[in-house]
Order: C-alpha cells, then sequence, then structure tokens
C-alpha cells in the first residue's frame, strides 16, 4: 500500500469526479492520501473533503503565490481549522522565484511567520522551494522551532537533500522521476537512503510521462514509487512499505 504524501484534491480539477478518483486511488493500491490546502479558502475545502471521504487527511497553509492574501485573521481561521481532527501538517509554505506571484521579500516574511504559526500548532511543515533553494535553506536552519516535515516536489541536489535530511526533513519525490530529463532528481533518489523518502503525486500536477499532458491523479503515485525501486535496484513493494512508513511517522498516521 502507497501514502501519496501531497496532492490537491481540493481544487476544481477533481470537482467532476472527485469520489471516482479517490476509488481509483484505492483500487490502485493508495491507502491515504494528504490534500493539500493551497489559501484559505482551499484549506477549507481540503479539511471538507478530509472530513468527507476516510482515506483522505489535510494540510493547511498559504502557498507562497497567495501570501498576499494574508490578512489580520488568517492565521487565526488556519489555526482553527489546524484543530480538526484529520489535519496532520501545516503547508504548503514557502518560497517560489520562478513565478514570482509575490515580492520576494514578502514571501521570506510569511514564510518565517507561517513557520512559526506551525510551531504553535505543533504540526509538521509541508516546504515549497522553487527557484529558492538558497534561501529556503537559510529559511529553514535559522527557525528556531522544532524541525520536522516534508520538502515536497523537491528540486534541488544531493548536498541539499542531505542538508534536508540533516535538519529533520524528509524528501518527497514526484513523478516528475520518471521525466527523461531529471537526472538530478534520479540521482537523489539513487543516493538518499529509503528512509528518508516519501512519494507523492502534486496532483493534478506533474503527471508520469507516460501521462505527460493530461491530468495527474493519486492512482498515478504508483508510477513514482516504479521508478524509485527501478533506480534503487529494489522492489516496488519495498519503496511502498517504506515510503509509506516514512509518511505514517511524519504525519502521525496511526
Amino acid at each position: 500500500m502507497l501514502i501519496d504524501s501531497h496532492a490537491h484534491l481540493e481544487l476544481e480539477d477533481f470537482d467532476e469526479d472527485r469520489e471516482q478518483v479517490i476509488e481509483r486511488a484505492r483500487q490502485a493500491g493508495v491507502e491515504v492520501i494528504v490534500s493539500v490546502g493551497i489559501n484559505l479558502a482551499d484549506s477549507h475545502r481540503a479539511v471538507e473533503i478530509a472530513e468527507k471521504y476516510e482515506p483522505v487527511y489535510a494540510a493547511v497553509g498559504i502557498h507562497p503565490h497567495d501570501v498576499k492574501e494574508i490578512g489580520p485573521e488568517t492565521y487565526d481561521v488556519l489555526g482553527e481549522l489546524a484543530r480538526r481532527e484529520k489535519v496532520v501538517a501545516y503547508g504548503e509554505i514557502g518560497l517560489d522565484f520562478f513565478r514570482g506571484h509575490a515580492p520576494r521579500e514578502m514571501q521570506i516574511r510569511r514564510f518565517g511567520e507561517q513557520l512559526e504559526v506551525a510551531q504553535s500548532l505543533d504540526l509538521p511543515v509541508i516546504i515549497h522551494d522553487r527557484m529558492a533553494h538558497r534561501e529556503t535553506m537559510a529559511m529553514l536552519k535559522g527557525w528556531k522551532g522544532r524541525k520536522r516535515g516534508i520538502v515536497h516536489c523537491f528540486s534541488g541536489d544531493y548536498a541539499m537533500a542531505s542538508q534536508c535530511i540533516d535538519l529533520g526533513f524528509y524528501i518527497s519525490i514526484p513523478a516528475t522521476v520518471t521525466y527523461p530529463k531529471a537526472l538530478e532528481i534520479r540521482d537523489v533518489v539513487r543516493r538518499v537512503p529509503l528512509n528518508a523518502l516519501l512519494v507523492e503525486t502534486d496532483a493534478p500536477f506533474l503527471p508520469p510521462q507516460s501521462l505527460r499532458g493530461k491530468r495527474n491523479e493519486p492512482a498515478y503515485v504508483v508510477r513514482a514509487a516504479e521508478k524509485i525501486a527501478e533506480i534503487k535496484g529494489i522492489s516496488t513493494a519495498e519503496v511502498a512499505s517504506g515510503t509509506s512508513r516514512n509518511a505514517r511517522a511524519v504525519f502521525a498516521l496511526h
């Protein structure tokens, strides 16, 4: 059985067939899906979906694209949501200097604030880092809180992965590992021990190579697991068992 540690079932991409998507995931051997909020409204929806469907859990937070929306009451509302039974993490939060939807200085400030919110809620964090490796690592190293969580959709090199692991973070591998040009992430997978890895889809984004151009969904997390198994020279069952054990540890799923 697999755990999709990062999907976005709350997005409108799944409004027409969300229940069928969850059922297809179950049939593919996915026992848990973590639906991750990216703004206040979607965090609400992620929690509602988690409460409706047994295999789904939720994370709440404000994505770096949306930090301009943070107002005086945002963190209080997120705090209330985070105390719901099926919320297992705070995120996704972090830095994204690729799209530039918010000024860098604002992203950094809000990232720091949200790390403190997560600490106050005693939740692991889900980190978004795109084209901001140096700044992300500086923030995580400088954070005085209890360092635990996931660097989602990891896009750094092995040296960065090692630093993240040393700080207390898991490295989450999406189906981009199947892309022909994804040499660096395959090197990370090859060298990082299985006990530090998770798998994810980031659905509806980042489908595996065989489905490029189509909507991704949690059932396809098995493609990432299969590729990891191929790279490491172990069985897919070993990858499923190991990454699921890791996910259960970081999300406190029992």
